[in-house]
């Protein structure tokens, strides 16, 4: 085991408590302290854009681990603290506070912030969705008949406009692309998508951008598309993406591009680690780098940096996996769905919404996409695995 003192982890996120777990496991007795923005012990961010917003859990439900778990880690949580700058020279985080922390290995899992439209921060009842407190604020505006548009056609979009349709709201959902998740899923799935939202009553105004938002008495009124019209709301979600939170890292040294630029172990330094949605590490499966918003990188990648912080040498290669609740569609997804990939149905049957796709590009399987099959997907999910490891054994 690599002589190490003290652990320092900068974000109280999924990912930066599972470092400290995978840390604690593998034997680790030193020093651990974990920095978060947020006044909240860790908690889970799938669940906000469906079971919490919806009501069906208490925002308490959404924490990760109870107090007793949290204290047998023996670790120091410093809650709502921001880091604003770190040294790499001398492994040392300065606070917004001016609170100064050094540690023998330092963990950035500082995740993303959600961006913006222009002029949005100036107009009540427009909303993102990223934390917890985003989520009860805007639990508080999604009243039954309430006119809501959801501005993104993305997986978390997607994700809130079948909530709120749910709850009886009047849903429009709007983006640039011509159905939902087609990024993420491809034409012939985004477009059973699209019918099972207008079947349900969402409203689909897509294939067009946003020009901006419209507002009355400091109060959002409406969105004008780029097409000149203009969708009327009393409520705006704005789910165009998030950018990697790496402005408190600005003048640190380390390499900053869509997140922090790391090695194949998720190292950005010397003693400096990320992980979770903000590291684009080098994955040697697809030789290229990569960076993964999604939960169960959170903690994959944190076992492998907790691994990599104690001496061992080990890539991080994961098969991406994301799933998504939509109405009464559970979709999973194994590996990447190219939108020219081609597309197989394997198991199931299309017009049952029952079904298990493989996405193959130039012979080698490269997804597979389950709508409620779960275990049949993830059954098939070797096919994946395989393929990852196909262009290495080429000649």
């Amino acid at each position: 085991m690599t002589a190490l003192a003290r652990l320092l982890v900068v974000g109280a996120s999924a990912s930066g408590l599972t470092t400290v777990e995978a840390v604690r496991r593998k034997g680790y007795s030193g020093e651990v302290v974990v920095i978060g923005d947020e006044p909240h012990a860790p908690y889970d961010r799938p669940p906000l854009s469906k079971q919490v917003l919806s009501g069906a859990w208490e925002a308490d439900r959404a924490t990760l681990r109870t107090d007793e778990a949290l204290a047998g880690l023996d670790a120091d949580f410093v809650l709502g603290e921001e880091a604003v700058a770190l040294d790499v020279a001398t492994r040392t985080v300065r606070t917004a506070s001016g609170r100064e922390l050094s540690a023998d290995a330092v963990v950035i899992a500082t995740g993303v912030r959600a961006r913006t439209l222009p002029g949005q921060d100036g107009l009540a009842g427009v909303h993102v969705l990223r934390s917890l407190d985003d989520a009860l604020a805007l639990k508080r505006e999604l009243r039954p008949g309430a006119r809501l548009v959801v501005v993104g056609e993305g997986v978390l979009g997607s994700e809130i406009a079948a909530t709120a349709c749910t709850l009886g709201l009047d849903v429009t959902l709007t983006g640039p692309l011509s159905a939902p998740m087609f990024l993420q899923v491809g034409p012939m799935v985004s477009g059973l998508l699209a019918d099972l939202h207008t079947e349900r009553g969402v409203r689909l105004r897509l294939g067009a951008g946003v020009a901006a938002l419209t507002g009355r008495d400091g109060r959002v009124a409406g969105v004008e598309l780029s097409t000149g019209e203009t969708l009327r709301a009393d409520v705006v979600v704005v789910a165009i993406g998030a950018s990697p939170a790496t402005q408190w890292l600005a003048d640190s040294g380390l390499t900053l591009d869509n997140g922090v630029v790391c090695d194949s172990r998720c190292r950005a330094a010397d003693g400096i680690y990320a992980v979770g949605d903000v590291a684009r590490f080098h994955h040697e499966g697809y030789d290229r780098l990569i960076r993964l918003e999604n939960r169960t990188n959170a903690t994959e990648q944190a076992a492998a940096v907790a691994g990599a912080i104690l001496g061992e040498d080990r890539p991080h290669v994961p098969v991406p996996y994301f799933w998504t609740d939509q109405f009464d569609a559970k979709l999973q997804v194994h590996g990447m769905l190219p939108a020219d990939a081609d597309v197989e149905i394997v198991e199931g049957e299309v017009t049952a919404r029952r079904f298990v796709a493989r996405y193959t590009s130039d012979g080698v399987v490269t997804g597979i996409l389950g709508w409620n099959m779960p275990k049949q997907s993830r059954l098939r999910r070797q096919e994946v695995v395989d393929g990852l490891h196909a262009p290495l054994s080429t000649p």
